[in-house]
């Protein structure tokens, strides 16, 4: 009996302190996401405050791989599983901000990766369904957003190519990976006014992310930055050799 109460008593000690490590660490994580919005984000080009909000809230840390988190708020890409790679913050934040997203909206991402971007995506209050092409990171990001309790996003496996034509048309498109050009039946699913974000160019290059709105059925070109992504595979492969 007092071998138990001794454990009781070790559980109730260890609590509080446990607790307060844990608490300790989420502060850690809020205060470096705070320095991140403010030093790399509205530092530079960042401007809508619901982006930097969202960025501010959404924890980064939770999508790296363990041994990353540390890192998870610096200012480049990070690994993630399946040998893939996380977006730098910067370059969320700016395809989010191209998007100029409005309360329910819905969004259409093709590459969900590891969930983040679908996270920010919806913490600014859009619908998303995310396509990704990998099985096994469609399964993970899956449940992570599950797991914060983010309920408005939809992660399927797939081919982003053909996107999601049961739930279109969409008020944005967001492609996270490189594309030769701009895969139609995306655009088709585009709706009237809406925008899509997309890298374009060879994947064995820099690309040149680019913004397309669709204005009275005729698509209007912006180039906005030159950036860096892994390739789209699939069916876009298919058609680059024809």
């Amino acid at each position: 009996m007092r071998q138990r109460c001794g454990l009781w008593m070790l559980f109730f000690c260890l609590a509080p302190v446990l607790a307060y490590g844990q608490s300790r660490d989420a502060d850690a994580h809020a205060e470096k996401r705070r320095r991140m919005v403010t030093e790399q984000l509205a530092g530079r080009d960042i401007s809508d405050p619901r982006v930097l909000e969202a960025m501010r809230k959404v924890p980064r840390h939770l999508f790296v791989l363990p041994g990353s988190r540390d890192q998870a708020y610096e200012d480049y890409p990070l690994p993630i599983e399946e040998g893939q790679t996380i977006s730098q913050p910067y370059i969320v934040a700016l395809m989010t901000q191209c998007l100029g997203l409005r309360q329910g909206e819905k969004v259409l991402e093709v590459g969900t990766g590891s969930g983040y971007q679908a996270a920010v995506l919806a913490e600014m209050g859009a619908r998303v369904f995310s396509i990704e092409i990998n099985e096994r990171l469609a399964a993970q990001a899956a449940r992570t957003l599950h797991a914060l309790g983010t309920d408005q996003v939809q992660v399927r496996a797939g081919d982003g190519y053909r996107g999601w034509p049961e739930e279109a048309p969409f008020d944005a498109v967001i492609v996270t990976c490189a594309a030769p050009e701009i895969p139609s039946p995306l655009m088709d699913q585009l709706g009237e006014g809406g925008r899509l974000i997309i890298p374009l160019g060879s994947a064995r290059h820099f690309q040149t992310l680019t913004l397309i709105t669709k204005e009275g059925g005729r698509l209007r070109k912006k180039e906005i930055s030159g950036v860096r992504f892994v390739p789209m595979t699939g069916e876009v492969l298919k058609k680059k050799d024809r």
